[in-house]
Parts: C-alpha cells; sequence; structure tokens
C-alpha cells in the first residue's frame, strides 16, 4: 500500500473527474493520500474531501507566494482547524524566492508564525522551498521547529542539505521528479539518506513522473517514485512502499 503524502485533489485540474482519480489511486493501492490547503479556497475544499473520503487527510496552511494575503483571522481559522481529527499536519508553509508576489520579509514572517502555530498546536509541518534553501533551513533552526518536525516537501535540494534536514526532525519527501532521466539531486538523495527517513508523494496535478511526464499528474503515479526509489536503493518495492506508508503514518499520527 503507498501513501500520497502531498496532493492537490482540491484544484480545479480535478474538476471534471475527481471520482475517477480517486478510483485510480484506490485500484493502483494507495492506501492514504494527504489533500494540502494553502489558501481560502484550497483548504476549504482540502477539509470537504476529508469528511467525504476516509482516506483522505488535510494539511492546512499558507502558501509563501500569498503570504502578503495572510491576515490574523486567516491565522486564527487555521489554529481552529488544526483541532479537526483529519488535520494531520500544518503547511504548506515557507518561502519562494521564485515568484515576486510577496516580499521576502513578510514570507518570513509568516512562515515563522506558522511554525509558531504549529508548535503550539503540536502538529508537523509541511515545508515548501522554492530558491532559498539557506533561509529555510536558518528560520527552522531559529524556530525550534525541530521540536515538532515535519516534511520537506518534494525535495530538491543537495544530499548535505537533506541530512542537515533529517538531523532536525525532518522526514524528506520526494516525487515525480526522482524519475526524470536528468534529475541528480533527487536520485543522490534518495541514495544516502535511509529509507526510515524518506517519504513518497506526488504534488498532483504538478510534476508528474517519468513515463507521463508534461500530462496531468494523480495519486496513482505515487507508484512510479516508489519504484524508481527502490531501484536506486536496490529494494523491492514493497519495501519501500511499507516503508515509506509506515513513516508517515507515525509522522502524522495515523493508525
Amino acid at each position: 500500500m503507498f501513501f500520497d503524502t502531498h496532493a492537490h485533489l482540491n484544484a480545479e485540474q480535478y474538476n471534471e473527474d475527481l471520482q475517477e482519480v480517486i478510483d485510480r489511486a484506490l485500484s493502483e493501492g494507495i492506501s492514504n493520500i494527504v489533500v494540502v490547503g494553502f489558501d481560502r479556497p484550497t483548504i476549504e475544499k482540502a477539509m470537504e474531501l476529508t469528511e467525504k473520503y476516509d482516506f483522505i487527510y488535510a494539511s492546512v496552511g499558507w502558501h509563501p507566494v500569498d503570504a502578503i494575503d495572510m491576515t490574523e483571522d486567516d491565522l486564527q481559522w487555521i489554529e481552529e482547524l488544526s483541532g479537526h481529527p483529519k488535520v494531520v499536519a500544518l503547511g504548506e508553509m515557507g518561502l519562494d524566492y521564485y515568484w515576486d508576489k510577496s516580499p521576502k520579509g513578510i514570507q518570513q514572517e509568516v512562515f515563522r508564525k506558522q511554525i509558531r502555530l504549529a508548535k503550539k498546536v503540536k502538529l508537523p509541518i509541511v515545508i515548501h522551498n522554492r530558491d532559498a534553501t539557506a533561509d529555510i533551513v536558518e528560520i527552522l533552526k531559529e524556530e525550534g521547529a525541530g521540536e515538532v518536525g515535519g516534511i520537506m516537501h518534494c525535495f530538491s535540494g543537495s544530499p548535505e542539505i537533506a541530512k542537515e534536514c533529517v538531523d532536525m526532525n525532518f522526514y524528506i519527501s520526494l516525487g515525480g521528479p526522482v524519475t526524470f532521466k536528468n534529475a541528480k539531486k533527487p536520485k543522490e538523495v534518495a541514495d544516502v539518506i535511509p529509507l526510515e527517513k524518506l517519504l513518497i508523494e506526488t504534488d498532483c496535478p504538478y510534476l508528474t513522473p517519468h513515463p507521463f511526464r508534461g500530462k496531468r499528474n494523480e495519486p496513482s503515479y505515487v507508484k512510479l517514485v516508489a519504484e524508481q526509489i527502490a531501484e536506486i536503493k536496490g529494494l523491492s518495492v514493497e519495501e519501500v512502499a511499507q516503508a515509506t506508508t509506515e513513516n508517515a503514518k507515525k509522522l502524522f499520527g495515523i493508525n
């Protein structure tokens, strides 16, 4: 059984055929999915999905690209939702220096506020990082984020940074890029990070794994990520599936 730890089934790309996508996931042995909400509309949709499907859980937070839009009311709302039995993490949160909608200072402030909230409500955090690795690591250390730990979502950094994150009580989550022929770093990370600190994800509808690259991603494809990790580590797919599922359930507190 496979656990897709980061999916956006709340995206408009699934408006026409969401049930078919979910049925395909179940038929491919996907046992659990965490749907990630990162602003008001996507959080609301994620919560709706958790009510409808017993194997779907939610992570709720505020995306760094939209940090400039987050209000104190939004943060209060996230805190209220954190008490819901099917909310298993806060995020995705972090820093994104690729898009320039939200100034860096505001992104950092919103990131820190969400880490502090996670420590208050005792939930792990899901980290979004784009072109901001040094600042992310620094803020995680300064805020004592290791107290709750979490996930370096769709990790694209070096093995050295991955090890540093593992030392801070974070799991390294790999997605579609580990299957790309030219993606050297994710393959190196898959090789050196112990299986007990790895998770798998799709980040669907984005980052579709080979051989479906360029098409819409979906949770059933998380199996391809597990297959690639198994090949790199010289393990069976079943071993990778079992370990990453156990890792996810342990982190999210799912029995």
